[in-house]
């Protein structure tokens, strides 16, 4: 049953997506690279590619994407653009927004930490310097950045990514405080021990509103996503909107991610969930979610390790509210013509996350076309 749920209606192509991210920028900068590697592209079998656009710095880079796009259409080809929504910088490299602008400093998170509060800019560890979601001068730089994606070419579709908060330790700044404050209904006596502390060993110590802080965080970012859909219908109807996190879920309340379906009480199961967390699923307010089962082992559906399991579980908590798509990553030690076959059969679409990562596995291509054929019923040429 799960395999026809799965079909495409009406016999149509399901959607193959290559993820090409940011760090394809210089790669992808010339008309002939772009012909060579959508050719690459289209021969393996993708019918669809996602441009990446703004990095973790906050950067955006705009040049050569409308060429990109036409080149793409010209071969049947449909393109997403992706871009990094809250981060403003890299704290590995100490650059990007944040370090260049002092007014975006004071969007920031400000973390809670075993150690203490820190500014995430400052923390070198932190994969990206993320503004806090809550503030609404930050979803502002967000729409507008958005806005002007949208505006500078002919998107097929727009992939929201790093659409949440950092990690658990975000945001425990004043006017955080201050919206969980009035979204209790009461003043916090104790902060931030009203929501956790750490144990000697770093673990977190709940407090009595602990249940309360993860449902709060993952409102704000399902009513962002929510705001987002809105204009989009409202602008551009024909374009998808599109989400990608981890396909474990149960693992994600900490940076306020509740990609399910409204519908789905997978959440019931856990100690951290508020009993009306699951008025916070995004599905609802997306037309494609991508799973990421970014796993080592493909098959065997009774092992939450595998890709087949994250298959099953994504579609069970999506609820048919959008269309679900498996993902995989290409530098992982996996069967590759499986993981393609695995998310084509059992999902709604294929996303191969990265192209570069091709770079060093150039018998990816190979591997990715013979599990598109299979999953299609073809023989490879």
């Amino acid at each position: 049953m799960l395999l026809a749920s799965c079909a495409p209606q009406g016999g149509a192509e399901k959607p193959k997506y290559m993820w090409m991210a940011i760090d394809n920028h210089a790669r992808l900068s010339t008309r002939d690279s772009v012909v060579y590697y959508l050719d690459k592209c289209k021969d393996t079998g993708f019918n669809w590619a996602v441009l990446d656009v703004r990095g973790c710095d906050g950067i955006m880079y705009l040049d050569n994407v409308q060429m990109f796009i036409e080149e793409a259409h010209k071969r049947g080809m449909k393109v997403s653009i992706a871009a990094t929504i809250f981060p403003a910088g890299s704290p590995y490299w100490h650059r990007g927004l944040v370090y260049d602008d002092p007014a975006i400093s004071r969007l920031t998170c400000t973390m809670y930490t075993p150690e203490g509060f820190r500014k995430i800019e400052d923390m070198k560890t932190e994969v990206a310097a993320f503004m806090n979601p809550l503030l609404p001068q930050a979803q502002e730089i967000a729409m507008q950045n958005i806005k002007t994606i949208f505006e500078s070419c002919d998107l097929d579709g727009f992939a929201l990514d790093y659409c949440r908060f950092p990690s658990a330790q975000a945001d425990f700044s004043p006017e955080t405080r201050a919206a969980f404050e009035k979204y209790v209904g009461m003043p916090l006596e104790r902060w931030p021990e009203d929501v956790f502390s750490y144990a000697a060993d770093g673990s977190r110590i709940p407090g009595k509103f602990y249940k309360q802080w993860w449902k709060f965080r993952s409102q704000i970012i399902s009513d962002f996503v929510g705001k987002v859909k809105a204009w989009k219908d409202d602008n551009y109807p024909k374009v998808e909107l599109e989400y990608w996190a981890g396909s474990w879920l149960h693992a994600l309340y900490g940076n306020g991610q509740n990609w399910a379906s409204k519908k789905a009480d997978y959440w019931k199961e856990f100690d951290w969930a508020a009993p009306d967390y699951g008025e916070t699923g995004m599905a609802e307010n997306l037309d494609v979610f991508m799973t990421g089962a970014y796993l080592l082992k493909v098959w065997d559906i009774n092992d939450p390790e595998s890709m087949e399991y994250a298959m099953m579980r994504s579609n069970r908590d999506v609820a048919g509210a959008c269309k679900m798509v498996g993902s995989f990553q290409i530098c992982n030690p996996i069967d590759l013509a499986d993981a393609a076959y695995v998310c084509l059969t059992q999902s709604e679409g294929m996303m191969a996350f990265d192209m570069c990562h091709t770079f060093g596995k150039p018998e990816a291509w190979d591997d990715l076309k013979r599990g598109i054929a299979r999953a299609e019923g073809r023989k490879v040429k």
